[in-house]
């Protein structure tokens, strides 16, 4: 049974860092492993994903730059690390996998979420 779980969510200041991991367990055959958010009263939203090689990395237009995915190999988690945060990065992130690397509908598996807020 695959498992996916969130952790590292927070508050934050505005111009703030964090760092999110998500621990995977099972087995999981799964061309990447992807974050996405969803904030109140939106829809989920893709934000970053890697490849299972970690050759390839995907960012969303609003996070490039500031985010960065990674995944350890040997504990078999993924990172995300988040600097630089605004006040609309707002918003419950879940880890994914799945045939990515965009489309939320080609995610097969999710976590339950960790919840990052920034204040301003």
């Amino acid at each position: 049974q695959v498992q996916l779980v969130e952790s590292g969510g927070g508050l934050v200041q505005a111009g703030g860092s964090l760092r999110l991991s998500c621990a995977a367990s099972g087995r999981i055959f799964s061309d990447f492993m992807g974050w996405f958010r969803q904030a109140p009263g939106k829809e989920r939203e893709f934000v970053v994903a890697i490849s299972w090689s970690g050759t390839l990395t995907y960012s969303s237009d609003s996070v490039k730059g500031r985010f960065t995915i990674s995944r350890d190999y040997a504990t078999n988690t993924v990172y995300l690390q988040m600097s630089s945060l605004e006040p609309e990065d707002t918003a419950t992130y879940y880890c994914a996998a799945g045939r990515g690397p965009r489309d939320i509908r080609r995610y097969d598996y999710w976590g339950r979420g960790t919840q990052v807020t920034v204040s301003s």
